[in-house]
């Protein structure tokens, strides 16, 4: 499948529901975090997935380390998956008691089982906001002084399950 396609029907339940961003470091620890933030487009005349994290993520701690990433998305189900890999820690939980992780055709992080949409990423470059240029009432509202770093991650698998 092309990076592109299904993209509609992908980021309309990726924005209002959420999806997976999962992250295997070069120790071999695995963790998943719910994400709903995240742009798909084309940089360097490849298609790249955009996703931001906090340094204080669990989740952060792997991306350092690791050279990809994926992205996995279900339609309409997981919804108590999501809530749990959103709002407690990879630090204090093992994300594996919660969702079903599989291997993934490209990468060596893992995919979420059950999902409809996949994303496989290789990492091509990390950067941080820089609070100074963001409107204040975006960052009173989102941020307070706790910016994301940005991992730009060039799509080197797509599929769909079902769709």
């Amino acid at each position: 499948m092309k990076p592109f396609e299904n993209l509609g029907a992908m980021m309309e339940h990726f924005a209002r529901h959420g999806g997976f961003l999962t992250a295997k470091d070069a120790q071999g620890r695995t963790n998943t975090m719910t994400i709903s933030w995240g742009f798909v487009g084309n940089m360097w005349n490849k298609p790249h997935f955009i996703t931001v994290v906090r340094p204080q993520r669990f989740t952060y701690d792997l991306l350092a380390t690791a050279d990809n990433f994926t992205i996995s998305v279900p339609f309409g189900t997981m919804s108590e998956e999501l809530k749990i890999c959103g709002t407690q820690s990879g630090r204090d939980i093992d994300k594996s008691t919660i969702v079903t992780f599989a291997p993934a055709k490209t990468v060596t992080s893992p995919i979420v089982a059950g999902c409809d949409f996949y994303y496989e990423c290789r990492i091509n470059y990390v950067d941080s906001l820089h609070g100074n240029k963001i409107p204040k009432d975006v960052d009173e509202k989102f941020y307070n002084q706790d910016w994301h770093d940005f991992f730009i991650g060039e799509i080197v698998e797509s599929y769909a399950r079902g769709i």
